[in-house]
């Protein structure tokens, strides 16, 4: 038994019309700019697609099945809050220079999680996209709002050029702003919070500039500065490479030419697979089985022992 949902797409001002074609849409929509395919996010839960529970949305989901979907440890953990969010971002223009809040200043300020979230880079836009992580010198907090005040923020920040599968980790407090051309896959914890440091001056159709929250975001910040911010990684032909493990959730890379069996018997936790990449099938061990594409995401609970994944695929697993 496994879970898929219908999509929660996102019409933004600096959507693009990628995430359409790719998940094989039939859809008139404009600039969709985020797809959000996992989400318990109050007001935007997922609703399951297909099969005997189709129509619950996510939320109905955990409370219903409780540590059968999520694990033990972490329905202890989180309750009845499904702990991730699984989107797919695609950036015409730039986003907002933002940041995210921590568990304990989101607790604090907004009775929620933090946001700890992770890119990765399914198309560079023909080696035009770019984004930014993390800044490039030290600053003070004073400086930091000088800076915005003065529309010279980004100079503090560093700016990546793209190739597809570049991979960034970005814990709460890391300053970072998805650039123009990425289309991403985006794994986070199940947090809506993004305080908008900067957003180039823009306006919307009222001729209206989006609200900043430069003081909220100046305590939430982390000032630290590193040499770099991507995530190094050797990709292996049918093999998991790991890609990111913290508190919030592990993510390893497929890149599979060839049948796989994955034992998730002594597993305590739900198991997301984000496909990016090819065509094949998944089966788990009831024999439960489905055709599987890129732009397509799948839940499978904590009670699953395996699952078989036939053909030319790449993807992203990811569990708490």
């Amino acid at each position: 038994m496994f879970y898929t949902f219908n999509p929660i797409l996102k019409s933004t001002l600096w959507g693009g019309a990628k995430i359409i074609p790719f998940k094989q849409l039939d859809c008139s929509q404009n600039q969709v700019g985020e797809s959000w395919e996992i989400s318990d996010v109050p007001g935007d839960e997922s609703v399951v697609s297909s099969g005997p529970d189709k129509g619950m949305n996510l939320s109905q989901l955990v409370r219903t099945y409780q540590a059968d979907l999520v694990g033990k440890e972490n329905y202890e953990r989180f309750g009845n809050c499904f702990p991730l969010l699984v989107k797919f971002i695609d950036a015409k223009q730039d986003l907002s220079i933002q940041v995210h809040p921590d568990d304990e200043l989101a607790r604090h300020r907004h009775n929620s999680m933090g946001k700890t979230e992770m890119w990765y880079v399914i198309d560079n836009n023909n080696g035009k996209a770019h984004l930014r992580s993390g800044l490039n010198k030290r600053i003070t907090p004073a400086e930091y709002t000088q800076m915005v005040e003065s529309n010279t923020i980004c100079d503090a920040l560093t700016n990546y050029p793209l190739q597809n599968g570049d991979v960034f980790f970005l814990p709460a407090g890391r300053i970072h702003s998805i650039g123009k051309g990425c289309f991403i896959a985006e794994i986070q914890q199940t947090s809506n919070i993004t305080y908008r440091i900067y957003d180039f001056n823009r306006v919307d159709e009222h001729g209206n500039t989006r609200e900043l929250h430069t003081e909220l975001s100046k305590d939430a910040i982390d000032y630290t500065v590193l040499d770099d911010y991507r995530t190094h990684y050797v990709s292996v032909k049918n093999e998991p490479v790991e890609l990111v493990s913290c508190p919030y959730f592990t993510t390893s890379l497929y890149d599979l030419t060839e049948s796989m069996t994955m034992d998730y018997s002594e597993l305590d936790s739900f198991v997301i697979y984000v496909f990016m990449e090819g065509e094949g099938s998944i089966t788990d061990e009831t024999g439960c089985t489905m055709q599987v594409h890129a732009g397509q995401s799948v839940l499978f609970p904590a009670t699953t022992q395996s699952v078989v994944v036939e053909g030319t695929l790449k993807f992203l697993e990811t569990y708490v």
